[in-house]
């Protein structure tokens, strides 16, 4: 158990069964009535993010988060298959726990997969990842020196937005976090 007074950022609490982690949280402490926590939690499985107000002795459960690195392996219409790297059982997961980390994973990328109670319920890519440019228009020669950018289709079908200077096969790095161009690898 964990009152509302002890909370910090990235705390995970168990609500009315659905689980939340802790955002921002502001101690306020009125010239009249009681002092109240005011903060914004993030439902981890759904992802909304609601901002509600507790008493400073308001007691919620601290939920676990597990995290494990996985190997995706492969995807066989319906199911995405990881393995776990330590004890080689494969999970299957459908798209939707999937979907956020697809455009940036091919086979055999590692990922971290988070579980509540032996449930996986949230799939994470490396934070960069080097991914293959497949169709992005010619650049032209010299148009090096301005900030311009041209839309690019990965070898997962993400589209990014690249400089100029990159072409078809070209391998890139790219942010999952913000879904950016890097640099050229």
């Amino acid at each position: 158990m964990i009152s509302a007074g002890d909370f910090k950022k990235g705390i995970t609490i168990e609500i009315d069964g659905n689980i939340f982690a802790i955002v921002d949280f502001q101690h306020v402490k009125p010239g009249k009535g009681s002092a109240f926590v005011r903060t914004k939690i993030k439902n981890i499985i759904s992802g909304s993010v609601v901002e509600r107000t507790f008493s400073p002795t308001d007691k919620m459960i601290r939920a676990h988060i597990e995290t494990k690195e996985m190997q995706y392996l492969y995807n066989d219409g319906e199911l995405y298959y990881f393995m776990d790297n330590e004890t080689f059982e494969q999970l299957p997961l459908g798209k939707e726990k999937v979907e956020e980390a697809l455009p940036f994973i091919l086979e055999n990328t590692d990922v971290q997969i988070k579980f509540y109670k032996g449930n996986a319920f949230n799939v994470i890519p490396p934070n960069f990842v080097i991914l293959e440019v497949a169709d992005t228009e010619p650049g032209f020669k010299g148009d090096t020196a301005s900030n311009t950018t041209k839309p690019a289709k990965l070898e997962t079908g993400f589209q990014i937005n690249v400089p100029l200077f990159v072409n078809i096969g070209d391998k890139v790095r790219i942010d999952t976090r913000t879904g950016e161009y890097m640099e050229r690898a």
